[in-house]
C-alpha cells in the first residue's frame, strides 16, 4: 500500500498541564494543525489527537507550593489549553488528558508487554534523598551538576548545559530543590528499560524517519553515543502505578507518549473507530514537537513501541526555539507573551498570529516574535497584499457588473500562475516548511495585485466592459485560488473572503485542486468588508508598553525579592529544641576529595567517642592538606545521608561569605568531643 494510501495519524507533544499557554507552545500546534488541514485538501483524512500531559514532579511541586492538589491542577490547566486550542482554531478529533483511566489501562499493558518480552528489569540504585525534608528525590525536586559537561541540571536533565537526559542517581552535587538542603543518596529499588539493546534498531529506524533533519540527526548523534539503560519508575504517589510494585509510579516520559496511543482509543469509542488501525497495523505517524524533546520521541518512543509491539513512528517534525524581542524566551525574566492575555482578550484576531508563526521563518529555525515585526507583518502582507487584492476586486466587480461574476475565460497565464502556486503549497506541505507555504500563496496575492493594476479595469469599464468582466472574472479565480491555499493557515478569515466571493459550499471544504475549477458566471457577490484590519501604531505601542512593563516589574520584584533574603530571619525556637542538637568540637584525622565531585570532600574526624567520616561541601574553599589537624565544629546527631555516594554521619558547621565557606573554630584547643552548649 502507498504511503498516502495508509491511514494518517498525527500528533502533537502534549502541554504540561502546570501552567499557562504562551505563543512558544503555538510554534507546534498552529503547524500541525496546518498540515492536517492541508491533508484534507489533498483528499486524506487524517485523525488529529492531543491532550494534556498531567504527571510528573514538577506539577507535584507546583501544587505543594499553591496548597492545591496535582488533580486539581492538572484539571484546570487542562481545560484552559482545551479553551485556547479552539479560540485559536486549533481542532483536535480528540484532546485527552494522560491521568484519565484509559491511559493508566494502555501504559500498564505495554509495560507488562516490555517485562513479558524481557526488556525491563530491576536494579538498586542509588537516589537523592533529603534528610531535612525526609523524602527522595526524584526529577525536579533535585538540582546540581551535570556528571558530563559540569553545567547547573534539574535532576532529570542537564537544561543549562549539554541537554542530555539524566537517570536518577547521576546528577552532582545534589541540592533538595524544596529546601536548598544538600541531599544525600539511598539505596532504592527501581525498573530499568534496556534501552542499550536497541541501538542497532534505533540507528537503522532513524536513518529512514521522516519528519525534519533537525530530529532525525540530533537523535542519530546521540545513538552512535552510548545508550544507557533507562530508569522508568519514580517515588511519587502522583501517576501510574507500575504493574506488580504499587509504592512506585511509571516515569512521566513512559505514560506520557503512551496518551497518543489511549486519545487515539478514546476516539474510537466516540466515534466507532478502529484505533488498532493506527497503532497496530501499517500506517502513517507523524509527530509535531517542540525542539527540546526530541530525545524523547526519537529515542526512547520508539524504543518502547518496537519492544511492546506497536506501529512505529512515520516522521517526526521538530520545530526551531523561540525568541521573543530578540531575547531569550523566558517566563521568569518576562520575555514572553501569554496567549489569552496577552493576546486574544486584547481582541486581536487568532488567525494573525498563525500566520505569523507560520510565515516567519523555516519551521526549524529560531524563531523571532515582537510587536512592531507582528504589526509589519499585518499591516504589509495581510491588510496591504491579500486583503487589499480581494476587496478591491470584489468591490470593483459590486459596483461595476452589478455584484455578480461576470463572464469570460480564465487567461491561460492566470491558470498557469494558480498551478504552480497549489504544486509550491503542495511541496510545501510535504516538507514540512509552512513558511514556503504561506510565501507560495502570497506571491499569488502579489501577482493578483499586478495584474489588477497593469489590466486597468477602471479605464476598461468605460471602453471594453466585455473585457473589464474578464479582467475581474479572473481576479476573482485567484481570489478562490487564495481562499484556499491559505484555509488552512488562517481559516476563520479564508472563510469571510470566501463567502465574499459567493462561493458555494466552505473554502474548508475545497481541495487545493479545486483552486483551477472556474466560478460561475452570474453567481452573486456578498457585500464587501475589509478582511484584515490595520494595526495603528498606538495599538502596537500600548502592547509594547504591557510587554515592556512586565519585565520591569519582574526585575523590581527580583530585586525586592533579594533585599528581603538578606534581612530574613528565622523563627524563634526553644531552648529544648536546641538542647537535641549535639554539636561537639572535632579534629580533622584525614581529608580527600570525593571522585567526581568539584565541591565536596571526604573527612574522618574524631568527635571523642569515636572516628566519623562526614562529607562536607568546602573543596572550592579549603584545600585537604591544610584541613587535617584543625580542630572544627560538627553537629553529630544528623541523620546519616550518602552524598555523591559516600555515607555521611555528621555535618560540618561553617558560616558563608561572599560565597566562601568560613569554618567554625574553637577559641583555644579543646579535646575532640567536647560539647557545644
Amino acid at each position: 500500500m502507498a504511503p498516502s494510501e495508509l491511514p494518517i495519524l498525527v500528533t502533537c507533544g502534549l502541554p504540561y498541564a502546570n501552567g499557562p499557554c504562551h505563543i512558544g507552545h503555538l510554534r507546534t500546534y498552529v503547524p500541525a494543525d496546518i498540515y492536517v488541514r492541508g491533508q484534507k485538501k489533498i483528499g486524506r483524512d487524517p485523525l488529529f489527537v492531543c491532550g494534556s500531559d498531567s504527571h510528573g514532579t514538577p506539577i507535584v511541586v507546583n501544587a505543594e507550593e499553591r496548597g492545591t492538589t496535582p488533580t486539581e491542577l492538572v484539571t484546570r490547566y487542562h481545560h484552559h489549553f482545551d479553551d485556547v486550542f479552539r479560540r485559536m482554531g486549533i481542532e483536535f478529533d480528540y484532546f485527552g488528558n494522560t491521568d484519565d483511566p484509559s491511559n493508566h489501562r494502555r501504559t500498564r499493558s505495554i509495560i507488562e508487554a516490555l517485562m513479558e518480552e524481557g526488556h525491563v528489569y530491576e536494579k538498586d540504585i542509588q537516589l537523592a534523598y533529603c534528610p531535612s525534608c525526609d523524602r527522595s528525590l526524584p526529577d525536579r525536586y533535585v538540582e546540581g551538576t551535570c556528571p558530563y559537561c559540569g553545567s547547573p541540571a534539574r535532576g532529570d536533565e542537564c537544561d543549562q548545559g549539554c541537554g542530555r537526559h539524566l537517570e536518577p542517581g547521576e546528577i552532582a552535587d545534589p541540592l533538595c530543590k524544596v529546601c536548598g538542603s544538600e541531599a544525600g543518596y539511598r539505596t532504592q529499588k527501581h525498573y530499568f528499560f534496556r534501552l542499550s539493546t536497541f541501538s542497532d534498531f534505533l540507528i537503522d529506524y532513524l536513518q529512514n524517519l521522516g519528519g525534519t533533519t533537525n530530529a532525525r540527526n540530533y537523535a542519530l548523534e546521540w545513538v552512535r553515543q552510548e545508550l544507557k539503560d533507562w530508569c522508568i519508575t519514580r517515588n511519587l504517589d502522583w501517576g501510574v502505578k507500575f504493574p506488580g510494585d504499587e509504592e512506585l509510579v511509571v516515569y512521566v516520559w513512559v505514560d506520557a507518549p503512551i496518551g497518543y496511543i489511549s486519545f487515539t482509543e478514546e476516539w474510537a469509542l466516540r466515534a466507532g473507530g478502529d484505533w488498532e488501525g493506527y497503532w497496530r497495523r501499517p500506517s502513517q505517524i507523524v509527530h509535531f514537537i517542540g525542539g527540546d524533546i526530541v530525545y524523547h520521541h526519537c529515542i526512547f518512543w520508539p524504543a518502547m513501541l518496537k519492544g511492546a509491539g506497536y506501529t512505529l513512528p512515520s516522521a517526526v517534525v521538530a520545530s526551531g526555539m523561540l525568541k521573543i524581542d530578540n531575547k531569550t524566551f523566558s517566563k521568569s525574566r518576562g520575555y514572553v507573551v501569554w496567549v489569552i492575555d496577552d493576546y486574544l482578550d486584547k481582541g486581536l484576531h487568532p488567525d494573525l498570529l498563525r500566520y505569523y508563526l507560520a510565515s516567519y521563518t523555516s519551521h526549524t529555525k529560531e524563531l523571532n516574535f515582537s510587536w512592531k515585526i507582528f504589526a509589519e507583518k499585518v499591516n504589509g502582507e495581510l491588510v496591504g497584499a491579500l486583503g487589499n487584492f480581494v476587496n478591491r476586486t470584489v468591490t470593483f466587480t459590486t459596483k461595476n457588473f452589478d455584484g455578480a461574476v461576470p463572464a469570460g475565460d480564465i487567461d491561460p497565464e492566470v491558470a498557469a500562475k494558480i498551478e504552480a502556486s497549489i504544486a509550491e503549497v503542495k511541496s510545501a506541505l510535504a516538507e514540512y516548511e509552512f513558511k514556503k507555504l504561506a510565501d507560495g500563496a502570497m506571491a499569488l496575492a502579489d501577482y493578483g495585485n499586478v495584474y489588477f493594476q497593469a489590466n486597468e479595469p477602471w479605464k476598461l469599464a468605460k471602453v471594453d466592459r466585455e473585457r473589464c468582466g474578464a479582467v475581474l472574472k479572473n481576479c476573482l479565480q485567484i481570489g478562490k485560488a487564495l481562499a484556499i491555499l491559505l484555509q488552512p493557515v488562517m481559516p476563520e478569515k479564508m472563510e469571510s473572503a470566501w463567502r465574499q466571493l459567493g462561493l458555494p459550499g466552505t473554502a474548508a471544504e475545497a481541495l487545493f485542486d479545486d483552486a483551477l475549477i472556474p466560478v460561475e458566471a452570474g453567481r452573486r457577490l456578498a457585500v464587501p468588508e475589509h478582511i484584515f484590519d490595520k494595526m495603528d501604531d498606538a495599538m502596537v505601542a500600548d502592547l509594547d508598553d504591557i510587554f515592556r512593563e512586565r519585565i520591569a516589574g519582574l526585575e523590581a520584584k527580583k530585586e525586592k525579592k533579594g533585599e528581603e533574603k538578606e534581612e530574613e530571619k528565622l523563627d524563634s525556637i526553644k531552648f529544648e529544641d536546641f538542647q537535641r542538637l549535639d554539636i561537639r568540637t572535632a579534629l580533622v584525622k584525614e581529608a580527600e576529595p570525593i571522585k567526581g565531585s568539584e565541591k565536596l570532600l571526604r573527612l574522618i574526624v574524631d568527635i571523642g567517642s569515636e572516628d566519623r567520616q562526614i562529607v562536607a561541601g568546602i573543596a572550592k574553599t579549603h584545600r585537604p592538606e591544610d584541613l587535617v589537624g584543625r580542630n572544627i565544629v560538627v553537629l553529630a546527631n544528623l541523620e546519616p545521608a550518602r552524598l555523591f555516594g559516600v555515607e555521611s554521619r555528621g555535618m560540618l558547621l561553617a558560616g558563608e561569605q561572599d560565597g566562601s565557606a568560613v569554618l567554625l573554630v574553637p577559641e583555644r584547643a579543646v579535646p575532640p568531643g567536647t560539647r557545644i552548649r
